[in-house]
């Protein structure tokens, strides 16, 4: 029999990790020495000791091992736990393998500006949110006010207040920069209801996958982020899958298109091509 200590240097194992091990009843003693506590091994042990190794190079827990090395346990059962190891090492693979391929794209963009982009775009998951809104078509991006106007009036007559940041959102599926398919909402709780023919309170859709990037200036500079949005989506592999939307963050009142402090956060549902 062995002492721990020389246990641990035929194991190559460290001697606090083998105590882990016996606390967890992966791999007790054969003797422990009940005057002196030491613990002695045998190396019997060894094959125990290298499937315990073994298991856990696959990427097991201790805990999903400590089952595994009992010798009834049925072929079905450890098969179904190494294939869901397997689902799991496969989504991270591909997960790694998206962030591979988002880092290789920030080399690409910065080696052709010579700077760090302007604007970083991320990609999130957004819940659902209540909104009252009121949707048409205007004559251009610029000309939502009597929307907007119609939409408050409502609101504030009805007593309602928002709980949030207004948005708008863009239904065409193609640019337009005249007849645009708009859409003014505001956050509300889930208790609103709507009485009027023309303002429609709804949960809109949570959405698993949002492109998501941060303006920080005038309404009427928001191309250049819209812009550095769309190259990030098709250089990263992504298609659009939903209208745009447009949440002013921090906005005066009355809104001026070139006013310099304004927070706008570009929304842009994509999926993976």
């Amino acid at each position: 029999m062995f002492k721990i200590g020389d246990f641990s240097k035929l194991s190559q194992l460290s001697v606090k990790t083998l105590r882990y091990y016996d606390e967890l009843g992966l791999l007790k003693p054969v003797e422990v020495d009940r005057f002196t506590g030491y613990r002695y091994y045998s190396a019997d042990q060894l094959p125990r000791l290298n499937r315990i190794l073994a298991l856990k190079d696959l990427g097991l827990s201790l805990e999903q091992i400590a089952s595994l090395l009992d010798d009834d346990l049925p072929a079905a059962q450890i098969r179904g736990m190494l294939r869901l190891k397997q689902s799991e090492m496969r989504e991270r693979v591909k997960e790694e393998q998206a962030r591979l391929a988002r880092v290789e794209a920030r080399l690409r963009q910065i080696e052709q500006e010579g700077k760090m982009p302007t604007y970083e775009v991320v990609i999130k998951k957004v819940p659902t949110l209540r909104v009252a809104s009121l949707r048409g078509i205007i004559p251009s991006f610029s000309e939502q006010g009597e929307m907007w106007n119609e939409l408050e009036t409502y609101l504030g007559q009805q007593r309602i207040k928002p709980i949030g940041p207004c948005l708008t959102l863009y239904h065409d599926t193609e640019y337009k920069d005249h007849d645009v398919d708009a859409e003014v909402s505001e956050p509300v709780e889930a208790s609103v209801r709507s009485n009027s023919a023309r303002i429609k309170v709804y949960d809109l859709p949570a959405v698993e996958s949002m492109a998501s990037t941060v303006h920080h200036g005038p309404f009427n500079t928001l191309s250049q982020a819209y812009n550095a949005l769309m190259q990030w989506i098709q250089t990263n592999g992504y298609r659009i899958c939903g209208p745009d939307r447009e949440i002013y963050v921090k906005a005066n009142e009355p809104p001026r298109q070139d006013d310099p402090s304004y927070v706008t956060e570009i929304q842009i549902p994509v999926e993976k091509v």
